[in-house]
């Protein structure tokens, strides 16, 4: 049976993918604007899915293998 608290977080905030991708909260927002990282908001707080992070670090990835 899954435990209602997992050790992965379901929506990370953005001082998390801040220290993941070691960007500054400007650029994270940045990629939010433009779509590239996909994010939704509870009240007045930005939240990303890890699928997202994991998504967007791929297509990163993939963009940069040339």
């Amino acid at each position: 049976m899954r435990s209602v608290l997992s050790a992965v977080p379901e929506a990370l905030t953005v001082p998390e993918v801040m220290t993941a991708l070691r960007l500054s909260r400007s650029k994270v927002y940045d990629l939010i604007r433009s779509r590239q990282l996909a994010s939704f908001t509870v009240g007045r707080s930005r939240r990303i899915a890890p699928e997202s992070l994991r998504t967007f670090i791929q297509e990163q990835i993939e963009e940069n293998a040339a």
